[in-house]
């Protein structure tokens, strides 16, 4: 009688299945990232409104709107975790995972600021901006939306020649910044603005200033995902050529360096 023994079979690997599903989930947090982005650039016209017509109703819509914002800010931080932690990627992959933590900590707090600058329009309804205020802070809002705007399409096409143009194009909105400032203090002087209007619109123009400023951040973190380069490391370097100086300095301060710790050279 003879006995026949179960066939043994090996298991596939798995790991290019491991492989395809990180890669997908890896996708996803990038599509989710932009997803945040079109989030907070829709605030920007929406809270600009809520300023130039003092809707109070739309102001206290986009406050409220913030808490989804928030939610997917965490919710794509607590994804990047997890990648990291199961998949222990390396290199380029690592890069985009603290890209993406650091960007979107970015793009949420530009939101932020939006729901600031609906705050500071309620502590000052009623109160009638001149002309050229509501002109300078209009085109304030369309410049700060424009950059964080071109800072997401940097980051979703992993662009880096418009990530390090976004510091040149930053000076426009320096320039506005410039702008509202003095029409502020102009309206104040002639009395069109009480001086609590005149210290919230410098609050609020303040806060259209540093959404380019992240805009600008954003695109630099771009360039590190894509070359691994951050302009910190231009001053890391130079905090090294210093400290290799000062040292320099030191042994020459105190006559040099010790001789007779040198290796001994061939006789004469």
């Amino acid at each position: 009688m003879s006995s026949t023994e179960p066939e043994h079979t090996t298991p596939e690997p798995v790991e290019g299945e491991h492989r395809v599903a990180y890669h997908r989930d890896l996708d996803q947090v990038t599509a989710a990232v932009i997803r945040l982005g079109a989030l907070a650039c829709e605030t920007v016209p929406r809270g600009t409104e809520v300023l130039l017509g003092g809707n109070l109703a739309d102001a206290q819509a986009l406050i409220d709107g913030d808490d989804e914002i928030d939610r997917l800010t965490v919710e794509i931080e607590q994804q990047c975790f997890n990648l990291i932690a199961l998949q222990a990627p390396m290199a380029g992959e690592l890069r985009r995972l603290m890209t993406i933590m650091k960007v979107v900590a970015e793009i949420e707090r530009s939101a932020d600021l939006m729901v600031n600058v609906c705050k500071a329009a309620r502590r000052m309804y009623g109160s009638d901006l001149t002309p050229l205020i509501r002109g300078v802070l209009a085109a304030m809002a369309r410049e700060a939306n424009k950059m964080l705007r071109l800072s997401i399409d940097a980051f979703a096409d992993e662009n880096t020649s418009l990530a390090m143009a976004l510091g040149d194009i930053d000076d426009e909105l320096d320039e506005l910044n410039r702008d509202i400032v003095e029409a502020i203090f102009e309206a104040h002087h002639d009395g069109a603005i009480e001086l609590r209007a005149a210290v919230q619109l410098a609050l609020i123009a303040r806060y259209y200033e540093r959404i380019g400023d992240h805009a600008v951040n954003i695109g630099e973190r771009v360039n590190y995902m894509v070359t691994g380069w951050m302009p910190e490391h231009n001053g890391m370097l130079r905090a090294d050529h210093r400290h290799e100086f000062t040292a320099e300095q030191d042994d020459v301060a105190n006559g040099g360096p010790d001789e007779s710790a040198a290796p001994d050279g061939p006789d004469d």
